[in-house]
């Protein structure tokens, strides 16, 4: 009992520290709000006013029907360009697309010749380019099938090809990029608040206030688990609710309780790395560098910014490893997919484990440290 008082006291001072901290504040209130609302509507991977060109060499009635056929918002209304300006226009970036239609390409094609349009493509935004160029390819195929159908007899599909979008039918990428940025903030932030107060009571002095006082490591690290945890988990329900429900419109399929358990299991993992890491930098500017190398790896393995399918299998296996790559999988089920305990208990189990595992590793390392300290 003397214990758990010692650790909610502890855990009081430290909330304490941080409220009275306003750049730290203001930092937390930044990243949960303002960043995860930018985040998930600044950058879109979504083909949005791509600017296009046309070569037409041909003048026919097709040519200007596949001309007319590109519209906001996908692109910008197309341009007439001479095919001499193909080279200068896409070497200045001014446009992303230009398509080439060549001479006698109705003609041809009513003929059965099977004729060729070029589309030269500006690929140096990899990912809309590609977007693109299937758009384009789709939208062409499509006007030049029905202009054939108004002379000739389409055949019979032997298939008919139903499409179902599951999850995000739209596929408004914002509905995914808020969810993996305030995954991001709480790793981030976690990991920075408790780091920084094992930091800060080093660099006040008021570690040696603490080790003349009856009070074990376990209690130390314990109170700043739950303190700076407690912080996280406001922060997050705050922003879940009022930026990704609210302002963003991002419907929640699963059980909210049930995805904040998990995000509990998560903090207990994510402040022990910060212990950790604040236990083995000796001053805030290592401290820093450290939470560079750190954080930047577990965001690019955990799934969020890319698939972890897309990664080398060797490495895939050592994402086993980061709770990060759990975190997320078991969000998008519970968040997107309505999954229930049954689909992710596995990832809490893998979460919890390693969570605690490294628990005891830090706080091992972190008594050692204050038993040098004394």
């Amino acid at each position: 009992m003397k214990a758990l008082l010692n650790i909610f006291w502890l855990g009081l001072k430290e909330i304490r520290s941080l409220t009275s901290d306003l750049v730290m504040v203001a930092f937390v209130i930044y990243a949960f709000s303002f960043a995860i609302y930018v985040q998930a509507t600044g950058t879109s991977s979504e083909v949005n006013n791509a600017s296009i060109a046309f070569v037409d060499e041909d003048g026919s009635a097709l040519s200007k029907e596949l001309f007319n056929a590109f519209y906001p918002p996908r692109f910008k209304f197309p341009e007439n360009i001479s095919a001499d300006e193909v080279q200068g226009t896409m070497d200045r970036g001014q446009y992303m697309f230009v398509v080439v239609i060549p001479p006698h390409f109705e003609h041809d094609l009513r003929a059965g010749r099977n004729p060729a349009i070029q589309v030269n493509i500006d690929a140096t935004a990899m990912q809309q380019a590609g977007i693109g160029a299937g758009y384009i390819k789709n939208i062409i195929n499509d006007r030049v099938s029905s202009f054939l159908s108004r002379t000739e007899a389409s055949p019979i599909k032997p298939v008919n090809l139903v499409v179902r979008k599951l999850f995000n039918p739209n596929g408004v990428s914002s509905w995914f990029k808020s969810v993996v940025a305030i995954i991001n903030q709480i790793t981030l932030l976690t990991v920075v608040l408790t780091g920084a107060a094992v930091i800060r009571e080093r660099e006040h002095g008021t570690l040696e206030h603490l080790l003349v006082m009856p009070l074990s490591a376990f209690e130390i690290a314990m109170a700043k688990v739950w303190a700076n945890s407690l912080v996280i988990l406001i922060a997050t329900g705050a922003s879940l609710f009022l930026v990704v429900r609210m302002a963003l419109k991002v419907p929640f399929a699963g059980s909210i309780v049930l995805w904040f358990i998990g995000v509990v299991l998560y903090l207990f993992f994510a402040t022990a790395l910060g212990i950790f890491l604040g236990t083995v930098s000796r001053s805030m500017a290592q401290f820093a560098l450290l939470i560079t190398l750190v954080i930047l790896v577990l965001m690019l393995l955990s799934g969020g910014s890319t698939p972890v399918e897309s990664q080398p299998k060797w490495l895939q296996y050592l994402t086993y490893l980061l709770p990060a790559r759990h975190f997320v999988s078991f969000s998008q089920v519970i968040i997107y997919r309505g999954g229930g305990l049954s689909a992710v208990w596995s990832q809490f189990l893998m979460v919890g484990a390693i969570g605690m595992g490294f628990f005891v590793y830090s706080l091992a390392l972190f008594r050692k440290s204050i038993a040098a300290a004394k």
